[in-house]
């Protein structure tokens, strides 16, 4: 892809897992890239953005503080003078347990660490990236947003919004010069799968042949179906839910 030279992207929860690897993947292609995330290791991957020859900055962001979310984009706008992208990443799993023993308090942080998130990204961003002459937006939903799964009412139901969301905003700009898409992963080598199995073996294995391909996915593969859709390569793609799981879905 050669066509990000110039752009600027905002990745939010880049310290780790798919944001930091999609942080990489846009500072490898041309673009300026503001890492966004509640963990401080954010700052490290800026660096290691910059180290590499591309720029970067490193905002310390809660996302489901809409405030937080506002100041972000217009840093990014006050930095480096326009906004491209954004890659709505930003999430958590919550608290497991059957839907009427879950808590109030969980469900609460879970939806606005998720969902709440990814309306204030896109509230924010949007007329951000029209005065930029237009641009691309992708949130991360989740295979949990496409079938259910016990055990994580909140969670699921925050990735289904955001697939909701996200086709909402790619019908109201499409014809505005910002598509709106959103991927769905499946079971990913990530911080968040090593606290679902404890680091257990068995669990892990038993994680990875939920996918017919029979292994868990990389970061780096979401990361590249990201710059995919925001890329002139997908310029008529728009509203879509893009699985990358493996062939999970397709059981």
């Amino acid at each position: 892809m050669t066509d990000f030279e110039g752009r600027v992207a905002i990745v939010t929860g880049a310290a780790n897992g798919i944001g930091r690897a999609t942080a990489l993947a846009f500072a490898r292609e041309g673009a300026s890239v503001v890492v966004a995330d509640v963990d401080s290791a954010g700052e490290a991957v800026a660096r290691e953005i910059e180290a590499a020859g591309a720029a970067a900055i490193f905002v310390p962001t809660d996302v489901s503080n809409a405030d937080q979310m506002q100041r972000l984009v217009a840093g990014a706008e006050e930095r480096f003078a326009r906004l491209d992208y954004l890659f709505n990443n930003a999430g958590i799993e919550g608290a497991q347990a059957p839907t009427a023993d879950a808590t109030i308090e969980n469900w609460h942080r879970v939806i606005e660490v998720n969902l709440s998130s990814v309306f204030y990204g896109m509230k924010f961003a949007i007329p951000a990236i029209l005065r930029a002459g237009g641009g691309a937006i992708v949130n991360n939903a989740s295979v949990a947003g496409l079938v259910g799964f016990e055990g994580v009412s909140a969670y699921t139901a925050s990735k289904g919004g955001i697939i909701q969301l996200t086709r909402t905003a790619a019908l109201e700009y499409a014809t505005q010069g910002i598509r709106v898409n959103c991927v769905c992963p499946g079971v990913i080598e990530t911080p968040m799968i090593q606290r679902f199995t404890g680091g257990a073996p068995e669990a892990t294995a038993a994680m990875a042949q939920m996918q017919p391909l029979g292994r868990m996915g990389r970061p780096e593969e979401i990361a590249s179906t990201v710059l995919y859709l925001c890329s002139d390569a997908a310029s008529f793609v728009t509203g879509v839910a893009f699985p990358v799981d493996g062939g999970f879905v397709a059981r």
